[in-house]
């Protein structure tokens, strides 16, 4: 599964082909979580609050190159890397 950004010791990846709604995977600290590019909530899994509130700040930031590549996912083409919160 492609890294599409990493920041702050966060990995978010996302799946080709993968099942709706559109979401992204997050890793953290041995924790993992799902979460919907469009409104932020948590669809999945677990994460500190003080992670939670980071990735859906970059996440609301980036919404719209989150949607792009999840399109190019449902269209097995290569994903386009998205700059962390901490600007990588």
């Amino acid at each position: 599964m492609p890294v599409i950004s990493y920041f702050f010791g966060i990995y978010i990846r996302m799946y080709h082909d993968d099942h709706n709604p559109p979401h992204f995977h997050i890793e953290y600290q041995g924790h993992q979580a799902l979460m919907a590019i469009e409104g932020g909530e948590l669809i999945a899994g677990t994460l500190p609050n003080k992670a939670v509130k980071l990735v859906r700040e970059w996440a609301k930031e980036h919404q719209q190159e989150l949607l792009t590549d999840w399109q190019c996912a449902i269209e097995l083409r290569p994903l386009q890397r998205i700059a962390g919160a901490d600007n990588d």
